[in-house]
């Protein structure tokens, strides 16, 4: 009996102590720390030997440095994205380019980049600064450096660099125990690192039972709660002893009124006096004096020394205007702008003359109207502004630049770096609606207005824009034929009003009188502009805080238009 009993155990007993050595065994798969290691490479993205990853901050970013010659280098891209988009390239003449308030200052790319040109003296920098790669352009971060407020470290095995660009408080705390740094929260995740009791992290993130941790070498991963202790404040301090570039520019008392003058040819004192006799607190003038008529630099001029000397003489200032509109006109030619921008002999031609005009006739100011620069153009035409900001700086002149109203079809133009160089920018607040447009509409709705500002203001300081209202709007005919529309200026609109025999109506969306009527099939739309268009859209830039307003043009006004200009004027600045 007790031999059967002892049977009938023994395989019962056998089969708990299987089923406990499995369980016992799962149990231990499941809490047990992993031993296995992350593949650091891997972890980085790391695919060239010559890749250095990038910790910007507490973040591995996508984009990679290289090293060479135990100099890293950056990607123009990476430059652009995370330190500063202030640098030229221009690949033709295999030039790199930064721009500050009183230089140029050049590297050529390629084997010759150990030197930097300062207002063309050399100066040695130890290192090859820039290189070409297939079609990326690789800048040393070192030279980088000399513009852009940045610090970095490089760390082995495998490469990487830590990169502060802001610095300030962060949490630390101390290992109270040897423990494995893990690529996520949990014991099974694979080791990153393995570090020493007494070792010091920054805490970026505190979960449950683990905390998101960077170490010394910039690896960030995972730690257990239970072996962070003495958690703490501390300060990342800059000591880069990075200075600012600081573009110190022109700029006038007061607000600004503009009165852009279109001439076609030589005129002098007299015809200003005459054309200003209706105005009220206009204190710059703007004539359209030279017209680009090729694309290498040259401008015709219709500069009159009288008409300088006559408005100096009624205290109001000259901002000559230099245009491409009317070069396909005129002369026959539309206006290259790659040819006439990226070329660094066409640039300082073109500005050379231009600054020869303004020594010649006292002039106060250059006003920059190109309205056919390109998307392939907007890099130089960047350029050519910075570059003439320089020589115009040096002469104590005004450098104003138009533009349109902000869309994403004008971003090219670049109103940010803009209004960092120049001193004024000056938004052409009409054309709302044109011929060729493909809608009726207004000219310049308030809305249209409001945003223009709005927008320009998003990345340029008011105290350097002004908005430019019109002196004209368009009568649309929508017939049998299609759509047309012609210009109606300000001083003929009470007679064509007249001659329709109907009476405006005020259209509150627009803050503009609306004159519509029928004749057989055809349908004609107006959208005044006049003295309570004009009004509203100065209570608008009053409120905006901007620097002043400009008038396109001279002589399509009528007089009252001048007494509500003036009231903004003598209104405080907000």
């Amino acid at each position: 009996m007790k031999k059967r009993v002892i049977a009938v155990l023994v395989p019962i007993v056998l089969i708990f102590i299987v089923i406990a050595v499995a369980l016992g065994s799962q149990i231990w798969e499941r809490y047990s720390y992993s031993k296995n290691r992350a593949d650091l490479r891997e972890y980085f993205h790391i695919e060239q030997e010559d890749d250095v990853a990038m910790v910007l901050q507490d973040t591995i970013v996508e984009d990679k440095a290289k090293l060479r010659d135990n100099v890293v280098y950056f990607a123009l891209s990476t430059v652009e994205r995370y330190f500063t988009d202030r640098f030229y390239v221009n690949s033709v003449e295999q030039v790199l380019l930064f721009t500050t308030d009183t230089d140029v200052i050049q590297i050529s790319i390629g084997d010759g980049s150990n030197v930097m040109y300062v207002s063309g003296a050399g100066q040695e920098l130890g290192y090859k600064a820039a290189f070409y790669e297939g079609d990326t352009l690789y800048i040393a971060a070192d030279y980088v450096k000399r513009y852009a407020n940045f610090e970095y470290q490089v760390y082995d095995e495998p490469l990487h660099m830590q990169v502060y660009t802001q610095w300030g408080s962060y949490t630390t705390a101390k290992l109270s125990k040897k423990t494995a740094v893990r690529y996520l929260g949990g014991v099974k995740s694979d080791i990153l690192v393995e570090l020493a009791a007494g070792d010091v992290v920054t805490v970026l993130e505190k979960l449950e039972n683990w905390s998101k941790v960077k170490t010394a070498e910039s690896y960030i991963g995972y730690v257990e709660n239970k072996f962070l202790k003495e958690e703490m404040q501390a300060e990342r301090l800059c000591s880069t002893g990075f200075q600012e570039f600081v573009y110190n520019n022109v700029q006038k008392e007061g607000k600004i009124n503009l009165a852009f003058h279109q001439v076609f040819e030589e005129v002098n004192g007299d015809y200003l006096a005459n054309a200003l006799a209706p105005t009220k607190a206009v204190n710059v003038v703007s004539p359209t004096w030279f017209r680009l008529t090729n694309s290498s630099g040259d401008f015709a001029s219709l500069a009159n020394a009288s008409y300088v000397a006559r408005a100096h003489e009624r205290g109001i200032e000259v901002w000559a205007l230099v245009t491409d509109v009317d070069s396909a006109d005129l002369y026959g030619v539309e206006i290259d702008f790659v040819e006439l921008m990226s070329s660094s002999t066409n640039r300082r031609h073109l500005i050379e003359g231009l600054m020869a005009q303004v020594d010649s006739y006292g002039l106060d100011g250059i006003n920059i109207d190109f309205e056919k620069v390109r998307s392939d153009s907007g890099t130089h035409f960047v350029q050519f502004l910075r570059e003439l900001s320089i020589e115009t700086r040096k002469r104590g002149v005004i450098l104003s630049v138009d533009n349109y109203v902000p869309s994403e079809y004008t971003a090219h133009y670049n109103r940010k770096e803009q209004g960092i160089v120049v001193d004024y920018i000056i938004i052409m607040g009409y054309d709302e609606h044109y011929v060729g447009g493909g809608a009726a509409g207004s000219n310049a709705s308030i809305s249209f207005v409001e945003n223009g500002i709005v927008n320009t203001k998003a990345v340029v300081p008011a105290e350097k824009i002004i908005n430019a209202i019109p002196f004209y709007t368009r009568v649309w005919e929508s017939g049998p034929d299609g759509l047309k529309a012609s210009t109606l200026t300000m001083a003929s609109e009470a007679d064509w009003v007249n001659r329709t025999g109907v009476t405006p109506t005020w259209a509150d969306e627009f803050c503009q009188n609306y004159v519509e009527y029928q004749v057989n099939d055809t349908l004609y739309q107006c959208w005044l502009e006049d003295v309570d268009s004009v009004a509203v859209k100065l209570q608008v830039m009053q409120s905006q805080g901007i620097k002043g307003v400009a008038s396109w043009k001279l002589g399509l006004e009528v007089p009252a238009v001048w007494d509500v200009i003036a009231e903004y004027m003598m209104t405080s600045e907000s």
